[in-house]
This record gives structure tokens, sequence and C-alpha cells, in this order.
């Protein structure tokens, strides 16, 4: 199975940044069976040990805070339509976002499946992902059509902190998110199951912005798709030879997803780039991702 060594060191991240109690025994354990079951963004059983060794060393954790719900005046942001309602369903069959680490534990916390509005959808010929969005934060669906292998829907809060904040744009462009979805699927009489590999980039826009297109390192690129204040794009990627120093022996993957630096440009009704974002890399988690300027 291919594995991304840069989604396990993003998952460990946002484990902590979301402060959620961590059992390592039990993470390894569900993480190991989720991995056959729902193939999720290409683990392997290398990333799982080393993944778990650093949850029992390095991790603070401090309990959930208490209070209401932070998923609050959802009015504000666009109805979904019967069909949108439908997505939203089968995005959050368990009635709301999932742990990052545990595609069963659903956190009440991070709000309703009610919550939730389909924001913008990239749809292609293989299929579609969307932005689905809460006041507080957003998930990415990618449906699949066998519904137990479609992608958990982890939360991200707006601007990266809790309580969550569509406010505080960064210019007439903020990319928000740089993830990898797969999207299983079966072929041939003996129903053999495939995966396709999806770069994902979403974020927000101002109401000067009339295009996005997203260029990834490579040449391959995508018009994004705007809509609400918000955009989407997504490009099918392959898989590409592991690094050699990544896992040892039989534990030592062949190929990882492929997920190369994006530039993301905004232009304006007449054409002209008014927003852009250089070096934009997987796991990409706000404006907080850019690198700190040099002295």
């Amino acid at each position: 199975m291919p594995v991304n060594e840069r989604r396990i060191a993003e998952e460990l991240r946002l484990m902590a940044d979301e402060a959620q109690p961590v059992d390592p025994v039990a993470y390894a354990t569900r993480a190991g069976a989720g991995a056959s079951r729902r193939r999720r963004l290409s683990w392997s059983l290398a990333g799982l040990v080393t993944a778990t060794a650093l949850v029992a060393g390095v991790f603070v954790v401090s309990p959930l805070h208490e209070g209401g719900d932070i998923a609050a005046q959802v009015a504000e942001l666009p109805r979904n339509t019967p069909e949108q309602l439908r997505l939203v369903r089968d995005c959050m069959p368990g009635g709301g976002p999932v742990h990052n680490m545990d595609p069963g534990l659903r956190i009440p916390e991070h709000g309703r499946r009610e919550d939730f509005r389909v924001l913008v959808e990239y749809r292609d010929k293989k299929g579609s992902t969307a932005l689905v969005g809460s006041t507080a934060g957003f998930v990415l669906c990618t449906p699949a059509e066998q519904k137990d292998m479609a992608q958990p829907p982890v939360f991200t809060y707006w601007g990266y902190r809790p309580p969550g904040s569509l406010s505080g744009l960064a210019g007439d462009l903020t990319v928000d998110a740089y993830d990898s979805h797969d999207h299983p699927y079966v072929v041939g009489p003996d129903r053999e199951q495939k995966n396709d590999y999806y770069l994902v980039i979403a974020g927000r826009v101002t109401p000067r912005v009339q295009r996005v297109e997203i260029v990834w390192k490579g040449g391959r690129r995508t018009d994004a798709r705007l809509a609400n204040g918000f955009f989407l794009g997504r490009m099918l990627t392959g898989l590409v030879p592991a690094p050699e120093d990544l896992g040892e022996g039989t534990l030592k993957p062949e190929q990882i997803v492929d997920t190369p630096p994006a530039t993301v440009t905004a232009y304006d009704q007449a054409g002209r780039v008014i927003g852009q974002e250089q070096n934009v890399h997987y796991s990409w988690r706000g404006p907080t991702s850019r690198p700190s300027p040099t002295p």
C-alpha cells in the first residue's frame, strides 16, 4: 500500500492542535484496521509504528473545552439544496465530523451535520470533491461508490484555531487547505478494487475574484470552481517511488502519493492578478503555513 509520510506528520500535528486525548495502543489498533478497510490516504504499518511512538512520547493533551455548540450562526451560510443535503448526510454518516485518527469516533464539539453547508463543489468525469463548512470550520468530502470506503469527514477550524472564524481573509485570496483524497472503486467481474488519488486545494476569495487557477509543479493545472466566496480545485495524481529513508525491510513502502507544491492565482474580471500564493505545499493549513521571512 502506498504511503505519504507528510500525511503522517500532518495528522500528528492536527491531533496536537485539536488537543484530543490519545490512547497510543488504541490508535495503532484502529488505524491499522482502518487502513485495510478504508485505505485512507496511503498509510503504512511503518508510518503507524512511527506515529504511535511519537504520540506516546511527546504529546501533551488537555480536555476538550466545555460549553455550547461552536458551529453557531449557520444561517449566514447558503442553504443546502435537497441534493446537497444528501451529500452532507453521505459525507457524515455518523452525524458530524470525526476524529482524524479514528473515523469511528465522532467529535460533537465540531458540530452536527445539520450545521454544515456545501460551499463549493468540483465535479469532473471521475467524480467530485466538495468543501463542506459551518461558520466554525470545514471538511472536505469525496464521495465513493462504496460508502464505507469514503473519505472520513475530518474537521478543520477556519483560521486553524477554535472557535473558528470566517473573517480575516488574507487579501483577495486565502488558501485554507491542500490535501490528498483517494477514491476507491471496483472493476471487472471479480470486482477488483482500484484507487484514484486526487490533489485537493480549497480556500476563500473576495467578490473581486472571478477566476482562480491552480498550477502544480510539473505543469498540471486546473481552474478551480468558485461559489459563495469559496474555491476548490482537484487534480488526478499518481504514485512515485518512496524515499530511500522511509521504512525498513518488509515495512518499507515502494510508492507514495505524488503531492507536488502548487501556485494558486486569483484574477479579477479584467484578467489581472489580484492575489497569489506560491509554494503551497502539501498539508497546507492556512496563512500560517507560509515560511517565516528570512532575516
